[in-house]
């Protein structure tokens, strides 16, 4: 499978570092194809311009091949694996600046028809999604604010993706008060689903769903 994996983390030495070459390595011993984006190794600048802005819509093609190898990137991904820890209940300013520029109209969705309709998916080559997070908060603080930075991407991205997608969804809950055994048993989770990864049957709980969310 192609396998594309972005991480956000700027720690070279973090646990979030960990994790990513945990998830890289058993993803590669699996025999996928992995190709990498480390937003904050390459200085990806997620700042959308006033002059872009201006072209988002009239001149998309021009925003396309400016950022052409990870446009193609996403293209050609089976699955996308993303790595970064949770901060403010969401993914760090450069990974989602990265989905608004590159998930571009004409690249991850066509906008929508008419009123009251939502834009359609244009990722259907994307099978699988993985997700693998910290955070601060605690599960039960999460799931009574409906889990935002989670919601966002299982249910509002989700739909642009292939209608069978499968989601893993990997979190580390009250990161700041782990102790070493924790780290370590997450690391070997995260190894050990990693590893299945396209050969998961749906197992429910919430970590794996095929029916498309709205």
């Amino acid at each position: 499978m192609r396998v594309l994996m972005v991480f956000a983390h700027p720690g070279r030495e973090s646990y979030g570092a960990a994790l990513f070459a945990t998830a890289r390595e058993s993803l590669l011993r699996a025999g996928h194809e992995v190709e990498v984006i480390d937003l904050y190794a390459e200085g990806f600048d997620p700042v959308l311009t006033a002059e872009d802005w201006a072209d988002y819509l009239s001149d998309t093609d021009r925003l396309i091949a400016k950022l052409d190898r990870h446009v193609s990137a996403l293209r050609r991904a089976e699955a996308l694996v993303m790595v970064y820890p949770t901060w403010m209940y969401g993914p760090p300013a450069i990974l989602k600046g990265w989905m608004e520029w590159v998930w571009l109209p004409g690249v991850a969705f066509d906008v929508a028809s008419a009123t009251k309709k939502r834009a359609t998916g244009k990722l259907q080559n994307i099978r699988h999604l993985a997700v693998i997070t910290t955070s601060g908060s605690p599960w039960w603080w999460l799931r009574l604010i409906r889990d935002p930075g989670r919601s966002m991407l299982t249910r509002g991205y989700r739909v642009l993706f292939h209608p069978r997608c499968r989601i893993t969804w990997l979190q580390l809950h009250d990161m700041n008060h782990r102790k070493p055994k924790d780290l370590k048993a997450f690391l070997a989770k995260v190894d050990r689903r990693l590893s299945r990864l396209g050969g998961e049957k749906n197992r429910g709980r919430g970590d794996e769903c095929r029916k498309s969310e709205a």
